[in-house]
């Protein structure tokens, strides 16, 4: 390969007079931007304990009150972006939120796209344009982008849940914003009841629902019963994975990032090729060892890491006796919408 010039080549006055009109030569970055055969990734390995953020947590809510947060939350910033930026991979923003018991987190609405991953704690709801969804243990909400969305919390103890959004995206395409609005009447019915079984939808006789996301809440009874139900009917089965999509159309839940449902056969240990998108695993229930070529650390119940795109990954549930279940988002729908989505079985460049 041949090697290019560097900037220190060029005659200062020359590289003076470029920067005082706005110019910068390409050829001594090309290969900042252009590297050869994987990409350059900011993005790190990062694993964020649970038992080191939920006394955290808690004690944010004995410091400041829901009225000065507005939303309580601690961000799960990945080191290889800075903290600074707030930012988990190029596309995803993760968030750990609390609401205590007659807390009310006021109705607003913002162009970047979330979920919430309930992590811990009954009584909560989240009301999505209208739809009052209730909060337990595993269930994924949607809040898509411009949908007005608040949270309240009628129970006795703490609420936890893990936000997933595409703030990052957002904000570096210059599009995020917020408008706060007033409390929400509630609109009777479901989509989560609606749209209850697989493989059956409400007839269309006057016309689909008209709503982009019939669907908002998804609950993890519903999941976890589909993944228990998958891997007896097939035991060949390596990776047994389900992905949330709208009931209507069959795409992806959300128009950027994708979620999915994972489970580990007791004792397994699943191997994932490299594949182009940012990755991050939160555990549900159980525990195992993420493994990849360059570390490995060990996923309590409830903790929560994420893997750089273009990296191999070995996930073993660390149990012989009993199944372990994982909540799975990644940036998969924004790649293959960009024409970028790669998976590298043998870790070797493959263009799309």
């Amino acid at each position: 390969m041949t090697d290019l010039g560097r900037l220190e080549d060029l005659p200062a006055d020359y590289v003076a007079e470029l920067r005082a009109h706005n110019l910068v030569p390409l050829w001594p970055s090309l290969r900042g931007v252009l590297p050869p055969k994987i990409p350059t990734r900011q993005t790190q390995a990062t694993h964020w304990p649970y038992q080191t953020i939920k006394p955290l947590l808690l004690r944010a809510g004995e410091l400041t009150p829901i009225e000065k947060a507005e939303r309580r939350v601690l961000v799960l910033a990945n080191p290889g972006h800075t903290l600074e930026k707030m930012q988990a991979s190029a596309a995803m923003y993760l968030g750990m939120q609390l609401l205590l018991p007659g807390e009310w987190a006021p109705s607003h609405r913002h162009t970047p796209n979330a979920v919430r991953m309930v992590v811990e704690g009954e009584g909560a709801w989240t009301t999505v344009d209208g739809e009052k969804c209730p909060m337990q243990r595993g269930d994924l909400i949607l809040t898509p982008t411009g949908l007005w969305h608040e949270h309240g919390h009628d129970g006795t103890d703490p609420v936890i849940w893990l936000d997933v959004l595409d703030l990052p995206l957002a904000y570096h395409l210059e599009v995020s914003y917020h408008l706060n609005g007033s409390r929400q009447d509630v609109i009777p019915g479901r989509g989560d009841r609606a749209y209850a079984r697989g493989g059956v939808v409400p007839t269309p006789v006057f016309g689909r629902s008209g709503k982009r996301y019939p669907m908002l809440r998804y609950p993890w009874a519903d999941a976890r019963a589909a993944l228990i139900a998958l891997a007896s009917d097939r035991p060949e089965l390596d990776a047994v994975q389900v992905t949330y999509v709208n009931p209507e159309t069959g795409e992806d839940a959300e128009n950027i990032l994708g979620f999915h449902a994972l489970m580990l056969r007791p004792g397994q240990s699943l191997k994932l090729p490299a594949r182009s998108p940012a990755v991050v695993f939160h555990a549900i229930e159980g525990r195992a060892r993420m493994a990849t070529d360059a570390q490995a650390f060990d996923l309590a119940e409830a903790d929560t890491c994420c893997i750089p795109g273009y990296t191999a990954i070995t996930l073993t549930n660390t149990s012989a006796d009993t199944p372990a279940f994982f909540f799975v988002a990644d940036e998969s729908p924004l790649h293959r919408k960009l024409g970028v989505y790669e998976v590298r079985p043998d870790n070797q460049p493959h263009m799309p």
